[in-house]
Order: structure tokens, then C-alpha cells, then sequence
């Protein structure tokens, strides 16, 4: 009972003290409003727009993260996305040479053996397996496609991310107070929890 005229306190000591003010905060476009003390608020991030950092971030990789100022990033954009593209083109480059090899074993002509390079000459007789590791390379080429193009999706979802957490507020101006109240409604006296966030 006494948890439940807490709360009831609390909501009327909060209703008071809301209807006593007449101070307004309006956006930065400004305003006059008569018979009242007018506050203009400045938003420092009302330029920024995460809508921005997406895009810059989906057509470039990292220029998102350099929109929202986390530069630090940046190596571990390109260090990703560069890891998966050497990985590609040397992926591409054997899985090119076991196909040529592997067509060179198997046309039936002896002449032309001496152009299948090492280490596929060695198991020229067995063609099978220059068969199945060229098939492993393609795999291969196929997931650093993959790879590149979710590590592309990741530097977006990071920039996204980032964007959106740009204007939430940080500062230590965080309090909470415990305050006493009087009710003129119910003509009680109660205590208040305040949270006060911001300035």
C-alpha cells in the first residue's frame, strides 16, 4: 500500500511541478511567444545526418567512418576488404591454372604434357585430382566473394550504427535525485525520484 502512494505522489508532485513551469524550449528555427520566458535551443547535431553516413559508407567503404569522425576504423575496413580481394585474385589465379592443367591432362595428346606446370605435372597421370582441387579453388573463389561482400555489408552496418549513436547523449550531466514533495491535490507528502538528464 505505502508502494502505491508513492507512486501516486510522485505523479502529482511530477504534475505540479510541470504545470508551475512556463519556461518553453523551442528548436533552433526560433520564435516569439508572448508572456512567456522563451528559451531557444541550439542542436550542435541537427546538421548530421546518419542518412548521409549510410550512403557515403555503401558506395565508398570507410567514408562513412570518416563522416562520423572514427578514423581509427578505417585500417579495419580496408584491412578486411583488402584480405578477401588478395585472397580472390590468388584464388582466381589457381583455380585458372588447374583448369588449364587439368585440360592439358586430359585431351590425350602427350606432346603438349610439357606445358602443364608444377605441381600438377607431377600427378598429370591422375587427373581426378587436379580435377577436384580445381573444383576446391573455385569453392574458394566463391566464399571470398562472399566474404568481401559481407565485410562490405559490416562497414555500412558500422557507419549505420555510429550515425545513429552520434547525437545520443553521452555527457556525465546523468542524475538521479531523491526529492520530497507535497501533493495539493491529495494534501499528502510524498518523496520523488528525479532523473536528470541533459541540462
Amino acid at each position: 500500500m505505502k508502494f502505491i502512494l508513492f507512486f501516486i505522489s510522485f505523479f502529482c508532485f511530477t504534475q505540479d511541478i510541470m504545470a508551475q513551469s512556463d519556461t518553453l524550449v523551442i528548436p533552433a528555427s526560433g520564435g516569439i511567444i508572448s508572456g512567456k520566458t522563451v528559451v531557444k535551443k541550439t542542436d550542435s547535431t541537427a546538421k548530421y545526418s546518419p542518412r548521409k553516413a549510410i550512403i557515403r559508407s555503401a558506395i565508398i567503404p570507410g567514408w562513412g567512418q570518416i563522416y562520423n569522425k572514427k578514423y581509427w576504423k578505417l585500417p579495419l575496413v580496408y584491412g578486411a576488404l583488402g584480405t578477401t580481394t588478395y585472397l580472390f585474385f590468388r584464388n582466381l589465379n589457381q583455380y585458372r591454372t588447374a583448369k588449364n592443367a587439368y585440360i592439358l591432362a586430359t585431351d590425350g595428346d602427350v606432346t603438349n604434357d610439357i606445358l602443364i606446370p608444377q605441381p600438377y605435372y607431377s600427378v598429370k597421370d591422375q587427373p581426378e585430382r587436379i580435377r577436384t582441387f580445381r573444383n576446391q579453388v573455385r569453392q574458394n573463389v566463391d566464399y571470398s566473394v562472399l566474404f568481401f561482400l559481407i565485410f562490405w555489408g559490416l562497414n555500412v552496418a558500422d557507419a549505420a550504427v555510429d550515425a545513429h549513436l552520434k547525437t545520443f547523449d553521452v555527457s556525465e550531466d546523468i542524475s538521479l535525485h531523491i526529492k520530497p514533495g507535497y501533493s495539493p491535490m491529495a494534501h499528502t507528502n510524498g518523496i520523488s525520484l528525479v532523473v536528470q538528464i541533459g541540462k
